[in-house]
């Protein structure tokens, strides 16, 4: 039996490298009919021999697993978003931050081009790929291993010398040959055909049917390592290792010694991205060194170290038929331009947003403009200009609403504010169903079976008033819905009883109080523990914790004020959510560090950065990313950037090793 396992293993091997070749490195070393031959050999054998079955086996790039629901997974390494710059001053105005932090250290840009399609982050154990997750919200994103097994250019056993255990970030694009290919077919086979190369490519990811996935050209550029040890000293030797290792990274990096050599990269590929094989919309420019990498850090969006560049957008002109008015789930009040449809980077644009009423003022926009339109980061449609020389008599100048759309209640414009509001909260029904779908929500409960129609369904029918009636619906009251059958709504109320268990700080997020977000309702549910202690919180007790300002600590107190806001939250409790921290993490919780700041800066053996951060605001202290007079510690690593070295020594502020931390915070 041992040989015929062998024999198996054997011709995987032979069948990856090949599969490498053909489809990374671009120079097969065999015909596709002997590659046929040997694949063929290979599933009969395992067939034969289902005890020998290996979860990514070549046989298996041919699909063919069926998935009806793609499980939400938490990534390991945050995904964050790149901030965007568009011009050479922006760029320069970065670099001048980044000098701030890393002194005069020798700084050198990675330069790449930034590749138009669906993110997706690969972990590998043993040279084994184990797990594929989109990128979601950053936080937390859909596990599509069994789709992503089907793209060729994705490696699913590794060679050389690689880590244990990494991450590797990339890019599933859909190239324009293959989008076009598709397209030609549907449309001979009376189809309507894909709008764009991105979204086909990001809809590829979450079909049901793997064997679909499989007769898709899709590929995977990859881009970036991610490891809670660094794999390598820069961001080029990364990219060298990784495409060792069996991964298709593109070629078209650069190494830039200043903003100037950045720009000739950027305005090369300006001019010939569009004979590229697959679509970009912009180049990324890293700080090559990954010690100063995690130097800079992160903010809460995006790393300091990482830069887009993005290539002016495509721009035309349409039409401004009318202007209409959404009301959000905090009353605020958006105009929407509706537009004679027109064709707009791949999709065709019908409304695009107005922001506010000053914008509307600036624009000098009328009804029946021509206006220009332009895609905000390629993404978001906005009206950029007026066509003035085509401005006829009928047209009609914008006179802003006064009243709510939805109840006719009079809106209000605050002071230093932009937006105007419609104050109904409690009868407004946009801002009825937009909180419980802000309620519903991934970020927040994440209730299986509940989208915003349903939303809008159980409320036109009386169903529910706010989130708490979510907890009161039943079976029948479900079933007469339209589209709802019995499975959707055993779905449904499964997914409202599992919401039971969400963690406090979520449920706080949920409740949809103004400038409340994630993260400062994680502060919040740290610093006072329950729904309670908050509801009786003063302004002033809520401005003692950390980031939280006098607009937040109002917004909270309003909220708090309103009595059919406390009688919703008391039968959110009497239906049993968690409004308490969890007896786990109360436990854990000290004030050992309260009134002390960090700057977690280096490389560290015993603690990922993360963990370290994590640690000291669990035990009551502050994170900081750049060291000020304020600072009370600095843990130090390895490969501490000399400038924050200097600074510190200048300021007299104490270093701790990895040691001294912990036995800082085991002193209690």
């Amino acid at each position: 039996m041992n040989s015929i396992q062998n024999k198996i293993e054997d011709l995987r091997s032979q069948l990856h490298r090949y599969n490498h070749e053909y489809y990374t490195l671009d120079a097969p070393t065999i015909s596709d009919y002997e590659f046929d031959k040997l694949l063929t050999e290979l599933q009969n054998l395992e067939k034969q021999y289902p005890e020998f079955y290996d979860e990514n086996s070549p046989t298996l790039r041919v699909g063919g697993a069926i998935t009806k629901k793609f499980q939400t997974v938490v990534h390991d390494h945050r995904m964050y978003s790149l901030d965007n710059s568009y011009s050479k001053e922006d760029l320069l105005d970065w670099e001048t931050r980044i000098r701030k932090n890393i002194g005069n250290e020798k700084l050198r840009f990675f330069c790449e081009l930034k590749y138009d399609g669906a993110s997706i982050s690969l972990t590998y154990h043993n040279g084994k790929l184990v797990r594929a997750i989109t990128r979601g919200d950053g936080t937390q994103g859909d596990d599509v291993t069994q789709n992503i097994k089907t793209i060729k250019t994705i490696p699913l056993q590794l060679t050389g010398n690689y880590p244990e255990k990494f991450d590797i970030r990339g890019e599933i694009v859909l190239p324009i040959a293959g989008f076009q290919k598709m397209n030609e077919d549907r449309i001979a086979s009376g189809e309507e055909p894909y709008m764009n190369p991105r979204n086909t490519a990001s809809g590829s990811l979450k079909l049901q049917d793997s064997s679909e996935v499989a007769k898709r050209p899709l590929q995977c550029l990859l881009y970036q390592l991610v490891s809670d040890t660094p794999v390598c000293e820069t961001q080029e030797k990364g990219l060298q290792k990784a495409r060792a290792w069996g991964f298709h990274v593109p070629s078209e990096g650069v190494l830039a010694n200043s903003i100037d050599e950045v720009m000739q990269f950027v305005d090369r590929w300006d001019a010939k991205r569009h004979s590229l094989p697959y679509e970009i919309d912009g180049i990324v420019i890293k700080v090559n060194s990954i010690a100063s990498q995690m130097e800079l850090g992160y903010t809460t969006k995006s790393p300091r170290w990482a830069m887009a560049y993005k290539f002016k957008a495509e721009q035309v002109s349409t039409l401004l038929e009318s202007i209409s008015y959404q009301v959000g789930r905090t009353g605020a009040i958006t105009p929407v331009a509706n537009l004679s449809p027109v064709l707009l980077g791949g999709t065709t644009v019908k409304r695009a947003s107005l922001h506010n009423a000053d914008q509307i003022e600036k624009l000098d926009v009328c009804i029946g403009d021509v206006v220009y339109i332009e895609k905000g980061g390629e993404i978001i449609p906005k009206i950029v200009g007026v066509d003035v020389s085509k401005r006829t008599v009928f047209c009609q100048p914008v006179h802003y609403i006064t009243h709510c759309p939805s109840c006719e209640s009079k809106l209000i414009r605050s002071e230093g504010e932009a937006q105007h509001y419609c104050l109904n909260s409690d009868a407004c029904p946009p801002q009825i169903t937009g909180r419980i779908q802000h309620f519903i929500s991934r970020k927040a409960m994440d209730i299986d079976g509940l989208g915003s129609e349903t939303i809008e369904l159980l409320f036109r029918d009386g169903l529910i008033q706010n989130y708490a009636d979510l907890y009161t619906l039943r079976k029948e009251d479900l079933l007469p819905l339209e589209r709802m059958a019995e499975k959707s709504a055993d779905n449904l109320l499964l997914g409202v009883e599992a919401s039971k268990k969400i963690p406090f700080e979520r449920v706080l997020f949920g409740l949809g109080i103004r400038f409340v977000g994630q993260t400062v309702a994680k502060k919040l549910a740290s610093s006072f523990g329950s729904i309670d202690r908050l509801a009786n919180a003063s302004e002033n007790e809520l401005i003692e914790v950390d980031e939280i300002g006098e607009r937040i600590a109002q917004s909270v107190v309003l909220f708090f004020s309103n009595p059919n806001n406390l009688q919703t939250i008391q039968r959110l409790k009497d239906y049993g959510l968690q409004m308490t921290i969890s007896a786990d993490r109360l436990a854990a919780q000290t004030s050992l560090l309260k009134g002390s700041t960090f700057v977690v800066s280096g490389v560290f053996e015993s603690f990922s950065r993360d963990e370290l951060k994590a640690a000291i605001e669990i035990n009551g202290g502050k994170v900081s990313s750049s060291i000020s007079s304020k600072t009370s510690y600095i843990v130090a690593g390895k490969n501490m950037g000399p400038s924050k070295l200097q600074k510190a020594e200048k300021l007299g502020i104490p270093l701790l090793s990895e040691d001294d931390f912990r036995a800082l915070i085991s002193a209690r």
